[in-house]
Formats: structure tokens, sequence, C-alpha cells
């Protein structure tokens, strides 16, 4: 895209070509970058927060969102506008300047990690050599916005809510560093692009199916992945941050008008990347998941959405369906369980390569 804008001829005419140097045309590039993904990123979200919501009412046999627009497609953006009018409230003991920029870190974050997730052959905005170093440091950041909104909040349910938020982030992004200690070894690289290609091609399970996931030794990490996934993002049976027994409203009891809605917005969109990475890490990304000449017809990034929606689907499903856990049995799971099960899998797959792949 860089090359594109250095030497810019709109129409084809010549009166109306534009040549820059190539640090402007770089600098525009990335930004024309960032926008065709964030823009389409926001969208996603409030569509998803529609079928999230369509999918919990299909489960409890009710309707769902069904007024706002055709099918209810619109009610997002009615409750986008209705928070976007509403007064933001800060309560007179809070810490003003945290309080006010915790919600734009969280919403930051989310967005930053797209940076480097590859929705075609190539078409990724930073194709860095250490795109899955990048994530896990992107993601370990989110922790922040959250402990400071329930610390600037001054208040004693979104405190606990906010340290109950970053032991069980910590806990979980612990599991999920042994288990992509697995992916790298399958893959031999952190770029993501090159992890979506080890997946397909000789990579193939049985030489057919074009995924980790597939092979018998990788699934059980697939689907610790998925679990801590949705530990991750506090999502059902998992959000005991949110516990409306307990603790209200968590760390965003205070929170009123755009800043309430920017932890929704960097919500849903962590929520996106973990069905994303899913996606990408196990099974094969924008890859078909058959290594079938017709399906190749189908377009990459096609392949890539159908995946990510069929993981959002499993979130939804699980948060229809699972009661909450008790907050130790969501730590016993993650340092009890998971800890030793995904650092034995480490050990475990290092061997299958070394008798199979290095002998």
């Amino acid at each position: 895209m860089t090359e594109f804008f250095q030497d810019f001829n709109l129409f084809g005419l010549s009166f109306l070509r534009i040549t820059m140097s190539y640090e402007a045309a770089w600098a525009l590039a990335t930004i024309c970058g960032i926008l065709l993904i964030a823009l389409p990123l926001m969208l996603a979200v409030a569509m998803i927060i529609y079928a999230d919501r369509k999918i919990w009412a299909a489960i409890a046999l009710r309707r769902g969102p069904n007024v706002v627009g055709p099918f209810g497609l619109l009610q997002s953006f009615a409750d986008g506008l209705k928070v976007f009018l509403q007064e933001t409230i800060i309560p007179t003991s809070a810490n003003r300047g945290l309080f006010l920029i915790a919600p734009i870190i969280t919403f930051t974050v989310a967005l930053m990690a797209w940076a480097v997730i590859p929705f075609n052959s190539g078409a990724v905005l930073a194709d860095i050599n250490v795109g899955l170093l990048y994530i896990l440091a992107i993601s370990s950041l989110g922790v922040y916005g959250v402990i400071l909104s329930g610390w600037a909040s001054n208040s004693k349910y979104p405190f606990f809510s906010a340290m109950r938020a970053s032991a069980q982030m910590i806990s979980y992004e612990v599991s999920i560093g042994f288990i992509l200690i697995g992916v790298v070894l399958f893959a031999d690289s952190f770029n993501m692009n090159d992890i979506v290609k080890a997946q397909g091609g000789d990579g193939a399970a049985l030489g057919l199916f074009q995924g980790f996931g597939f092979y018998p030794i990788m699934f059980p990490l697939a689907i610790m992945f998925l679990i801590s996934a949705l530990a991750e993002t506090a999502r059902a049976p998992f959000d005991l941050t949110e516990a409306e027994s307990e603790l209200v409203a968590g760390y965003q009891t205070e929170y009123s008008s755009m800043s309430f809605a920017l932890f929704w917005l960097g919500e849903y969109a962590n929520v996106l990347l973990m069905c994303t990475l899913n996606a990408v890490l196990f099974w094969g990304g924008w890859l078909p998941p058959i290594d079938w000449a017709p399906l190749y017809v189908v377009p990459g990034i096609v392949w890539l959405f159908a995946k990510i929606l069929f993981f959002f689907f499993v979130f939804s499903w699980v948060k229809a369906t699972v009661p909450r856990y008790r907050y130790d049995q969501l730590m016993r799971l993650g340092w009890k369980i998971f800890l030793p099960l995904s650092l034995f899998w480490v050990f475990l797959v290092s061997g299958y390569l070394m008798l199979t792949r290095y002998s």
C-alpha cells in the first residue's frame, strides 16, 4: 500500500497524479490500514452485541431485540445513541484523571492487538516476526484499565471487582502462555501469517485437515485455549467480576454515558479477538478446513469470518447455558488444573516433534 501512495494516480489522469516521499506514503498507508480495521471492527461490535442478545433469547425461548429497525438490527445503535446523550457522572471522591482514562485504556488496548491479525495471506497491518508475543504483551495491558477503574472509583464494590478481575486475568494468562508455546513449537514461528500457513499444505493433519486442532495431540490445547479465552475475557461462567449478587456491576458500577460504553466496546472487541485467535492459532485461519481444491474458490477472509462467528456462537451458547463458577472454583481450574496440564503438554508436544519431525 505504501508504493500505491508514493505514486498515486487518480482515475489514470496525468493532472491528478500525486507523488510523495516514502515516509509520507508509509504514514498515510498506515493510517488507512488502521481505519480499515478499526471502523469495520466497531460496526462488528455493534452487530455481535445484537447477535449475542438474539442467541440468549433463542436459547431461553424468547424473541430478543425486535423493535428498533428491521428484525431489531438497529438496537445496538439506539443503545449507543442513548449512552452518548447521557450525562457523564463522576463520583465526588473519585480520582478524576484515572477515572476518565481507565475506559480509554481498556478500549485502546482492545483495538491495538488487531494490528497483527492476518485476515488473508499477507492481509495484515503489521506483519512482524513476533506477532504472537505482541498479542500476549498487549492483552496483558488490559488489566490496567480494569484495576485503575476500580481503584479510581473510590468505592469498595468496584475495587473488589477490580482485584478479582486482575487476579483472574493474570491467572489464565499464565496457562495461555504455555498453551501458545505448543502452537509455536508446531508452527516453528511467532509470525501470525506463518502460523496459519504451517497449518496447511504439508502441515495439514493426515494431509487433509488444515488446522493444528485436528491433530489429536493439539486438540486438548485447543479446548484449554477456548476455556481460558472465556476466563480471560470474563465471560460466563467466569464473569465473577460482574457477579450481580455480590458486586452490583463490578468495576463499571460508578460509570455512565460514553465512559461506560467504552468498557462495553473494549469487552466485545476482546471477545472478537479471542474468537479470532481460536480460529487463527488452531483451526487454520483463512484456510478452508479441508485441503480440497473446490473449497479454495471461497475467499480466505470468508473462511476466517465463518470460523470467528462459530466461536462467537460458542461463547454466547456457554454464557446462556452454563451456571457461574464460584471464585475458588475459578482459581482452582486455572492454577491446579490448566497450569500443570498446559506445562505437561509443552513437554508432550516437544517430545512428539523430536520423535517425528526432527528425528
